[in-house]
């Protein structure tokens, strides 16, 4: 790259953060509850959350992994782009984080204010928390593997959640993996651990524009134990006995703490892709 690049230029960078702000956001002085609910086990629910809110993720009865897709409210056009993120954030998300949408809008969609895991850090085997390096399991992959056709998958149960939101399949996406556990091994292959979340455990998120969420309560449940296997396509399913809800709260915040934000702006590339010095 030329030394002239603006992406040399801490200036130009789109990760400078008001941690302040976000911190203000976190805190529970002045919050309102707006909505309260539990997404039952092996189960998917899609929710709204307006810009300038807050919504948190828990775990009520214990540890149990939550597959999370995310839209623009507005254009669900516009959607979560686990890739991105995983390039201008890192591959494990925590506090003042932000989960990037897809081209051409390129902006945030939302900010991680707070995580009672952020200070798992890195386990004995390189294992970190919330990652965006694996995808949701499905029922395409179980059949290769099992043989069996096995709906309750966290894309079947997302794609079943966004349904009355007129979404379907096809607009089902990467995740981010609440509240999971993996690495990489040397071999360079993707692994998941037992889930580290306790009762209470939780993560939140500010709102950064008109959000549409969906959330899958992941069959697997904690990970204790293997998810594909004999015992599934026998009918005997282990893992049912470490599945758990998750809980989802959403929050409006003090018109006060509101003042210093700014949703972010689409003043960014011109979108021309050099079609018209091409002459088309």
């Amino acid at each position: 790259m030329s030394a002239k690049n603006p992406l040399l230029n801490a200036a130009y960078a789109p990760l400078p953060i008001d941690k302040p702000f976000y911190d203000s956001a976190a805190a529970n002085e002045g919050r309102t509850l707006v909505e309260s609910f539990i997404i039952p086990i092996r189960s998917g629910k899609a929710w709204k959350v307006p810009a300038g809110h807050v919504f948190r993720i828990s775990t009520p009865e214990g540890p149990q992994v939550g597959d999370l897709n995310l839209w623009n409210a507005n254009d669900a056009r516009e959607r979560m782009w686990a890739a991105r993120t995983r390039q201008l954030q890192a591959s494990h998300v925590s506090v003042y984080d932000r989960l990037w949408s897809n081209l051409p809008f390129l902006r945030p969609l939302v900010t991680i204010v707070a995580d009672t895991l952020k200070d798992y850090g890195v386990d004995e085997d390189g294992g970190r928390v919330h990652d965006l390096l694996g995808t949701r399991c499905d029922p395409y992959v179980n059949k290769y593997l099992s043989g069996v056709d096995f709906d309750l998958h966290c894309h079947s149960n997302l794609t079943r959640a966004v349904k009355p939101y007129g979404l379907t399949e096809f607009d089902v996406h990467d995740v981010l993996n609440v509240f999971q556990c993996t690495g990489l091994n040397s071999q360079d292959q993707y692994y998941m651990k037992a889930c580290p979340a306790v009762k209470g455990s939780y993560i939140e998120f500010f709102a950064e524009m008109d959000i549409l969420a969906a959330l899958s309560t992941c069959p697997g449940g904690d990970l204790s134990i293997r998810m594909w296997g004999d015992d599934i396509s026998e009918g005997e399913d282990p893992t049912l006995a470490v599945c758990r809800p998750l809980q989802i709260d959403i929050f409006k915040l003090p018109d006060e703490i509101l003042k210093s934000w700014k949703p972010f702006s689409l003043d960014t590339y011109h979108g021309d892709h050099g079609l018209k010095a091409a002459g088309m």
